[in-house]
């Protein structure tokens, strides 16, 4: 009869080590996660769902969760991708997805920016919702402003904000369009520009550069609905700004050299 020596009982504990590393293989896969497709504006589906639950869920977006990459979708998700140092395209692709996916390992789907689980509402719901509050595509944005007042905006992102990150431009973009929306401004983006003391580059006479093509996209991306600044009315350097007025506003945030407020 063959000895049983410690060597022998030894391999059974081997084998169960084994079988227990590839056991991960065989659990079932779980019913949320990106799939390796890049996703852009105008596509629909799974990941585009999730995108906008993981967003929702970090408090970058707030439209409806329907699986469609809406201009609100294309804008939470830029504004994600600053906040998180990441190149700012508004595509939803593997790096993209990756930093999603570690922000937001608590999130599971259904669930609102305050952990809660959420009742999906009716599709038709959702798509009316989300026709009434998406920035439309430019082209459509653009016929309520005549290309002078463009130029004129263009002008004034230059003036004010060149030499500032890509964001930063948009953002003064996006505070001329939040003045021509409140009933406390004018209704143009020139006469908003051109109020008295609203604008630095007026004053100085840098509104009358030619501005560059980056200051051109940032007024497209502003009119496309992306607004870095969370709907602010004003902002001011403070390096240099000394008004106490300015600096009583409620901040919102700071973007480049500029706090931005209301």
């Amino acid at each position: 009869m063959k000895k049983y020596t410690r060597h022998n009982r030894t391999w059974p504990v081997v084998l169960i080590l084994v079988v227990a590393m590839t056991m991960p293989w065989l659990a079932p896969l779980p019913a949320h996660g990106f799939s390796k497709e890049t996703v852009y504006v105008g596509s629909s589906g799974k990941d585009v769902t999730e995108m906008q639950g993981r967003l929702k869920f970090l408090g970058f977006y707030t439209g409806a969760v329907d699986g469609t990459f809406s201009w609100r979708t294309y804008n939470g998700l830029r504004n994600f991708q600053y906040e998180f140092g990441m190149p700012i395209d508004g595509i939803l692709g593997p790096k993209t997805k990756l930093k999603l996916w570690e922000a937001t390992k608590d999130w599971r789907p259904g669930m609102d920016s305050t952990g809660t689980q959420q009742t999906a509402p009716a599709k038709t719901d959702t798509t009316k919702s989300e026709a009434a509050s998406a920035p439309t595509k430019l082209p459509k944005t653009n016929v309520s402003f005549s290309k002078n007042e463009l130029n004129i905006m263009a002008n004034a992102v230059y003036g004010e904000s060149r030499g500032e990150p890509y964001i930063g431009q948009v953002a003064v973009a996006a505070v001329i369009l939040n003045r021509v929306k409140s009933p406390s401004f004018p209704h143009s983006p020139s006469a908003v520009i051109f109020e008295p003391g609203a604008f630095t580059a007026v004053a100085d006479g840098q509104i009358w550069l030619t501005p560059n093509e980056t200051a051109v996209k940032a007024v497209q991306d502003a009119l496309n609905g992306w607004d870095p600044t969370g709907g602010a009315l004003y902002y001011f350097n403070p390096d240099t700004a000394t008004s106490k007025w300015i600096w009583s506003r409620p901040q919102i945030k700071k973007i480049g050299k500029h706090i931005f407020c209301n």
